[in-house]
């Protein structure tokens, strides 16, 4: 680590502290903004990928309040999905996304899994047609207290992973997860199969900020940093991303 505690690079990361989840999600959004705003001078359209959770909420309303931002050109996507799950249980990641996001800003397109499909496997092939379609010029995701990013959890997570899009079991560290969170009321209700967004299509994206804040995550982010890479934490495979930059809160960060 470098002397100073908020802006340091752990192999090619880079590393942002904030004093509070608030502030973190403020600058992240401007962060964004700029982002867009440079690329669609560049480009005619820019594609978004999205991630849910606690850990987007602040950043997402931040983002949408500042303005600026042009998304009848841009294509939005999102990260993963519960299989079996229908466009509006409170749970959805559809839900989420179309409430907090497309409803708020009217984008060009916004592409979902649907979780509910009765061909689960044809799903993950349109769902890949879609995302190769064009580059993804911004990802933005959280760290899953077992180091997941997106749905791709230690015991499924592959960094050469030769799908785009997959379905995966969900392992109980995670389920637990979205019960503690709010999302189901109990571990037997929370699905255990989901369609994700593999590790490699989300370090194809040409910027990656990752959100991660509360005390809950401080572990993760601890063996993130200063483990090894491997898929025992699969968010570790962002030191090897520079196109990345972890924005942490000094909760999250408290064991650093």
């Amino acid at each position: 680590m470098l002397a100073n505690p908020n802006f340091f690079r752990v192999d090619d990361l880079l590393v942002q502290i904030y004093n509070s989840e608030v502030e973190m999600a403020q600058d992240v959004a401007e962060i964004a903004q700029k982002n867009l705003q440079q690329v669609l001078k560049q480009q005619d359209t820019a594609a978004v990928l999205l991630a849910t959770g606690n850990s987007q909420l602040k950043f997402l309303d931040a983002l949408i309040a500042l303005g600026g931002v042009d998304w009848s050109r841009i294509t939005l996507f999102h990260l993963d999905e519960y299989l079996g799950i229908t466009a509006d249980h409170s749970a959805s990641f559809r839900r989420y996304m179309r409430e907090r996001v497309e409803k708020r800003v009217a984008p060009k397109e916004f592409y979902y899994i649907e979780g509910d499909t009765l061909q689960p496997l044809a799903e993950c092939d349109r769902y890949t047609k879609l995302l190769q379609a064009q580059p993804i010029d911004l990802c933005c995701l959280g760290v899953g207290e077992n180091g997941h990013l997106a749905f791709n959890d230690p015991a499924v997570a592959n960094f050469q992973d030769p799908y785009s899009v997959k379905l995966v079991k969900l392992d109980t560290v995670n389920r637990q997860q979205q019960v503690s969170t709010g999302h189901f009321p109990n571990l037997e209700t929370v699905p255990q199969y989901a369609f994700t967004v593999t590790i490699p299509t989300i370090c194809l994206a040409k910027k990656i900020l990752c959100l991660a804040s509360e005390k809950r995550k401080a572990n993760v982010v601890k063996e993130m940093l200063q483990g090894s890479i491997s898929t025992d934490c699969p968010a570790s495979i962002l030191r090897q991303q520079p196109q990345a930059t972890l924005f942490l809160d000094v909760n999250s960060a408290s064991l650093l």
